[in-house]
């Protein structure tokens, strides 16, 4: 029997954006909640490509006919994902102010680069601006060189989506309580600021006290960084303490007695080129025999393509495949007895438009009245079914 997962019953709107939004979306609906996507007319595609498990419908939000569609959707909603900038669903007289009026039990999630406020909040950007903006962007780089952002990771996903994911659970928990919805800010800046708290916490304990790329934790270490191997792949090192390094010592072949103190700063220049010259000799499958099952902290960087076959991943099923055979990582974390159990595919804009509005009340009538007048669109003979 298919077992009930964390979120179910939960109904979710989401107005269909880029990245972050998306992402938000396809977390809660990974772990059971019903999530529509609002999409606009003439979409060609998910430009997202993460739709996972969500359902889809074309409402043209530029007619007012579109925008009545949309509110009695949000009035029957638990949650509205919107990942605009400040001021754009007032407009569309879809704010705050009117949604919650006409359902006090919503949870309003706003998704944003700079919040809702403030005097970025009505100008465009993207995740490396929001990253820069963050202070984040300052600490990542090599030495000598422009700080550079890791892909578009941090801020849309890290900072942005699932932050917002976690606020929208909360504010779900929280309404168990006090019955009452609430707006949620969730600002792609403050997000990505608020998971490096730790760069600020430590920022007296000598952890960031040398320049980008020349302490512990940022690559400046000769045990904290990666190395090329002799066929052109790499291996990730990550042996801080001295138990560890030790192990990591013993396997590059080297005696700790004739090395430097291994927290010796002006050292380690050197011993990363020590390490890089022995890391060099060999394959990196030669490095696997020697350093798998240690505590030596040394593992492959694996490929993509790699990834799904590696030994590890493969025993914990972390990888899956959908129905068009695109490998993609299963939902995480694994929980025990709600675990997330993700569709086999993307919907097709507008492949549910019908089906939708049917489920919120909206008479066989009216939408064929609505599809003449081309407010909504429904594409559901494209579906394979």
């Amino acid at each position: 029997m298919r077992r009930a997962m964390a979120l179910q019953g939960v109904c979710v709107v989401e107005l269909a954006g880029l990245a972050p939004g998306p992402f938000c979306g396809m977390i809660l609906a990974d772990f059971g909640a019903q999530v529509v996507r609002v999409d606009r007319p003439g979409a060609g595609g998910d430009v997202s490509h993460l739709s996972r498990g969500k359902r889809s419908l074309v409402v043209d939000l530029k007619r007012p006919r579109g925008v009545t569609v949309v509110r009695r959707l949000c009035a029957r909603a638990d949650v509205v994902l919107e990942p605009f900038r400040r001021g754009v669903m007032e407009k569309l007289q879809l704010g705050p102010e009117i949604l919650l009026k006409e359902n006090p039990k919503l949870i309003y999630a706003r998704l944003s680069g700079f919040g809702h406020s403030g005097r970025f909040s009505t100008v465009a950007g993207h995740d490396i601006n929001y990253l820069a903006l963050s202070g984040v962007l300052s600490k990542l780089g090599r030495s000598g060189e422009n700080p550079y952002a890791p892909l578009n990771l941090l801020a849309d996903f890290g900072g942005g989506g699932l932050m917002c994911a976690l606020g929208i659970v909360m504010a779900l928990f929280e309404r168990t309580r006090s019955g009452k919805g609430q707006v949620i800010d969730a600002s792609m800046v403050e997000g990505t600021a608020y998971i490096s708290s730790f760069l600020w916490k430590t920022q007296h304990t000598g952890l960031w006290e040398q320049p980008r790329g020349e302490n512990l934790l940022d690559g400046g270490a000769p045990f904290y960084t990666t190395y090329r191997t002799a066929d052109g792949e790499f291996m990730a090192v990550g042996a801080l303490e001295p138990q560890f390094y030790e192990l990591l010592i013993k396997g590059l072949g080297l005696k700790s007695d004739e090395l430097p103190n291994q927290m010796s700063m002006s050292d380690w220049p050197q011993m990363k080129k020590k390490f890089a010259d022995i890391f060099a000799k060999k394959t990196k499958a030669e490095w696997c025999q020697i350093f798998d099952g240690t505590d030596a902290c040394v593992t492959p960087v694996l490929t993509f393509e790699e990834v799904a076959h590696h030994d590890h991943n493969k025993e914990r099923g972390s990888f899956i495949t959908d129905g068009e055979q695109g490998v993609s990582p299963r939902p995480a974390p694994l929980l025990s007895n709600t675990p997330a159990i993700p569709s086999k595919r993307d919907p097709f804009v507008g492949e549910h438009t019908e089906e939708i509005l049917k489920e919120f009340g909206v008479s066989q009538e009216e939408i064929d009245q609505l599809m003449s007048d081309k407010i909504i669109e429904s594409n559901k003979l494209k579906a394979n079914l």
